[in-house]
């Protein structure tokens, strides 16, 4: 529809210029004329080529794919099309998972990750994992990167790489509303019928046995598995990261709540094979997403007020 009103657009450039031709205007020479036509024509032709390019992303069992994102002229780097795996769980609100109404990854990941293949020239390949084998693949170079909002910390970081970081992220607890016997992780720890939960190889639980007896948490496979016993009331909290956290209220926001001052303050970045050559140009992309504002304005459409998606409605 767009590019039948161009080519008519140029069909009606071309008759006023004959027209003015014929009246006798001095600048309307049959070489004018054609002159005009011609660059009308490059005009439709660029226009009609960069909608003709424009990508359409299309999914194979839930799972956005995509071809070469950017080009070699405006990249930061050019990585040639190369094809970066991107490890993800799609099961951790906000950065990755399934909508249950379209049965489509979507979040944070997901257009984060694209965007730096534009600045780069390069093609994200997600590939789901689990989360407890997720950092070992990575440091084994089963996958170039990991999404997943993975914290920045030393350990992690003697055997692969991080980028810099991209979000800053606090932890909480999570409890059932009307919790009274607690405040804070510290009078959590004081009081030694309690429970904590958390999910199992995060730093959620790192932090967790930091506070509390070691025979006191209770490591679960998912958070949604934490979310489960807590309001069966098999545990007392659950420990995690506050964006993370507002997603379990969901529905579930007249029985949990969030209470307590932030337990600490941690940066996630993308993680790495350890040596990676693809650490400075995502470093490059993101410092670049954060200079134009455009990597604000993703952080906030997932871990701001107005995003509302939650795990009630994802699998």
């Amino acid at each position: 529809m767009k590019n039948t009103s161009r080519i008519s657009l140029l069909v009606l450039m071309v008759g006023i210029f004959v027209l003015s031709a014929c009246g006798g205007t001095p600048e309307a020479t049959p070489e004018a004329v054609e002159e005009a036509v011609e660059e009308a024509a490059e005009e439709v032709t660029e226009e009609v080529t960069e909608e003709e390019t424009t990508e359409e992303v299309t999914y194979v069992d839930g799972i956005p794919v995509h071809g070469c994102l950017g080009s070699a002229e405006d990249a930061i780097v050019d990585l040639e099309c190369q094809e970066i795996t991107v490890a993800v769980e799609n099961a951790y609100l906000p950065f990755n998972y399934i909508v249950t109404e379209t049965m489509q990854a979507e979040g944070w990941d997901y257009e984060v990750i694209p965007e730096i293949c534009e600045r780069l020239h390069c093609q994200p390949v997600f590939v789901e994992t689990v989360w407890e084998t997720m950092i070992q693949q990575v440091q084994e170079g089963q996958f170039d990167v990991a999404g997943d909002g993975i914290t920045i910390n030393d350990e992690r970081d003697e055997n692969g790489d991080f980028s810099i970081g991209y979000v800053n992220t606090v932890m909480r607890l999570l409890v059932n509303i009307g919790e009274d016997s607690f405040t804070s992780i510290e009078d959590f720890a004081d009081n030694p019928d309690l429970v904590m939960g958390t999910q199992i190889n995060t730093t959620n639980y790192e932090t967790a046995v930091e506070y509390i007896p070691e025979e006191r948490v209770k490591a679960f496979d998912t958070f949604p598995f934490a979310n489960a016993a807590l309001l069966a009331g098999d545990i007392d909290a659950v420990i995690m990261d506050e964006v993370v956290g507002l997603g379990y209220q969901g529905e579930n926001a007249d029985v949990l709540e969030l209470i307590g001052s932030a337990v600490t303050s941690d940066e996630l970045g993308f993680y790495f094979p350890e040596g990676s050559d693809l650490v400075e140009p995502f470093n490059l992309a993101l410092q670049s997403m954060m200079d134009d504002g455009s990597l604000n304005e993703i952080n906030l459409k997932y871990m701001g007020p107005t995003f509302v998606l939650t795990y009630d409605e994802v699998q």
